[in-house]
């Protein structure tokens, strides 16, 4: 994408116009997902995790766990002002990793063991072709979905004022077919195999394999637009805060390339 000018990523701004995705938005929702982390690993060790006959239950818990650590101390790490004030495209990398991990791993491992309950009387082989099958959908999902934006993002789909930015929200679900379409076959796979090996159970513990799979694979929707963004912070200057609780314009920071690209020939120096 290098060959590609800053305007054709023009609209991924907008997330960090609106201020929804400024580092100070970030360092607070950093802070508060440590708690909300807590809460969902306990959930998986302590209610889940105790029932489940999965045969990689021990190595997950322990793994998700050490990491989920790790991205905690890097989160109230980078919540600082001082750290992500200077930091900026780092503290957007571990936000990444953490909502990333807090939402799609979590909730990955939380409807993972509850399929796999221990009452079901599922075999190894059953309980791993489940696992491979719904990992493998995950794949499928996240790189349609990466094409798709660079596709689009070619296109010129996300130029500011171009008609098909003009009427992206209300299409772009016909580019998101693909896409959905795997992760809706994956989410088919999963209430076929329920259904066949668990039944009309506990209505709790479906509730919790539904929501889980559905929040996994909606992540991984949302991860190929959050690298493209990670992608423009590190390359134009005018996806950065820079220490203050606004983005440059390309026209004000000094980089002509961007401006040129933006406005054309009406930008003038």
């Amino acid at each position: 994408m290098n060959n590609l000018d800053y305007g054709k990523f023009a609209v991924l701004r907008r997330p960090l116009e609106s201020g929804l995705q400024s580092p100070m938005n970030l360092s607070g929702i950093l802070v508060l997902g440590a708690f909300l982390q807590a809460g969902l690993y306990a959930l998986e060790f302590y209610v889940v995790g105790y029932s489940t006959a999965h045969p990689f239950k021990t190595e997950i818990l322990k793994w998700h766990f050490w990491i989920s650590v790790i991205l905690v101390v890097l989160g109230v790490v980078f919540a600082i002002p001082f750290v992500y004030r200077k930091l900026e495209r780092s503290q957007y990398l571990i936000s990444i990793l953490y909502s990333q991990n807090l939402f799609g791993v979590s909730a990955y491992i939380l409807a993972l063991f509850a399929v796999t309950d221990i009452d079901a009387g599922l075999s190894d082989d059953s309980m791993m072709t489940f696992t491979e099958v719904t990992l493998l959908t995950s794949i499928f999902v996240f790189v349609l979905t990466f094409f798709r934006y660079i596709w689009k993002i070619r296109k010129g789909d996300y130029r500011l004022g171009s008609r098909s930015e003009q009427i992206r929200k209300k299409f772009e679900y016909k580019s998101s077919l693909p896409a959905a379409t795997v992760a809706g076959l994956g989410l088919f796979f999963i209430l076929q195999y329920v259904l066949r090996n668990l039944g009309l159970g506990d209505p709790n513990q479906l509730i919790i394999i539904f929501i889980g799979f559905a929040v996994f694979y909606t992540m991984c929707f949302v991860l190929p637009e959050q690298l493209i963004i990670l992608y423009c912070k590190l390359r134009f200057r005018s996806f950065n805060f820079e220490g203050r609780p606004f983005l440059d314009e390309p026209a004000d920071n000094g980089d002509e390339e961007e401006a040129r690209a933006l406005f054309g020939d009406s930008y003038h120096k």
